[in-house]
């Protein structure tokens, strides 16, 4: 995507320091910050804010690899969806994705990072949400229109070329970034479903996710914390529930695998400090309530355990050290 937007490739990645080599390795994984780092040399060096705002962009330069057939063989673009959230770890350990319910008749798809300790480049999210509603329209072979995007960032000087990709309602400084769809469009039946190579895309997804080491109960478990963490703490069987076992199975599974859910959930709330602490618009109370602490001297405690430091002083270190990078 960037090469056709006439930028210099292989001098981005030299200049990002990524090895440009491991595009070539299949089971090659790059770091997420490595490629945060990618998107704002891009966006730098093509004098383009709306970087990727294309939907020929979105649709031709994306690669959701064998998730992709798992959701053609879905009976329903919902199922497809729920499968996308479900195989994400295969394209992706930093971004995040779930379906929230809006109402009766609306359903929101909801597309994050997590693991960061940089903002993510809005650029790299928006297209990513972008890359998103065309995947719809890819699976069901017709026009999904979405009824809104919104996003988590300020308003750009231009949002005519949001207006023009989405062809819908454009939104921004918002809760998270995310695309509103009508539940009709959710229940419409697929073309290339098929219930056998569903079964069979299934089972080759599932054993993908154990070579990547992502379908360790303790790596589900964590994302279902992960999930509804701005709800407040989470219980553990609560957890055990959505994981569809017992809460004694999902203890003694967390055990076989060196951990425990406190230990999963004290580290779910260290990386999301991260990535909220990075975000000036996030208020230090605010943040205390995404990360599920009822009150925020538990948070400030927690955050001296994690960091030697206060939130306050850690966002300070972490904008200073984003200052440092962007003016070198």
């Amino acid at each position: 995507m960037f090469a056709s937007q006439g930028l210099d490739v292989p001098r981005l990645f030299a200049t990002a320091g990524i090895d440009m080599a491991l595009l070539q390795q299949p089971e090659a994984r790059f770091d997420a910050e490595d490629i945060s780092r990618l998107w704002r040399l891009a966006v730098a060096w093509s004098g383009q804010p709306a970087l990727g705002m294309d939907r020929e962009l979105a649709t031709r330069h994306v690669n959701y690899d064998m998730v992709a057939y798992v959701m053609l063989a879905s009976p329903t673009l919902r199922c497809g969806l729920q499968s996308f959230a479900r195989y994400l770890a295969v394209i992706s350990d930093a971004a995040t994705f779930e379906l929230e319910p809006q109402g009766t008749g609306q359903c929101w798809l909801v597309l994050g990072h997590i693991g960061n300790t940089q903002p993510i480049p809005r650029q790299r999210q928006e297209y990513g949400l972008l890359a998103l509603a065309m995947l719809c329209r890819w699976i069901t072979r017709r026009e999904v229109q979405a009824l809104a995007a919104e996003f988590i960032f300020p308003e750009p000087v231009s949002a005519e070329p949001y207006r023009r990709a989405f062809g819908c309602p454009v939104r921004f400084d918002r809760p998270a970034t995310r695309l509103l769809l009508d539940n009709a469009d959710l229940e419409t039946r697929l073309p290339s479903s098929d219930p056998v190579l569903l079964d069979m895309h299934r089972r080759v997804i599932e054993a993908r996710l154990v070579h990547l080491g992502n379908a360790r109960v303790g790596h589900r478990a964590s994302e279902a914390i992960i999930r509804c963490l701005h709800l407040g703490e989470p219980r553990r069987e609560d957890i055990a529930n959505g994981l569809a076992m017992a809460d004694r199975t999902l203890q003694r599974r967390l055990h076989e695998e060196g951990t425990s859910f406190q230990q999963l959930l004290d580290n779910a709330r260290r990386d999301l400090a991260r990535k909220y602490l990075a975000e000036p618009r996030y208020a230090l109370a605010q943040v205390a309530d995404l990360l599920g602490f009822a009150d925020q001297s538990n948070f400030f405690r927690a955050n001296k355990r994690w960091f030697g430091v206060s939130p306050g002083q850690y966002r300070a270190r972490l904008l200073g050290a984003e200052a440092v990078s962007e003016s070198g």
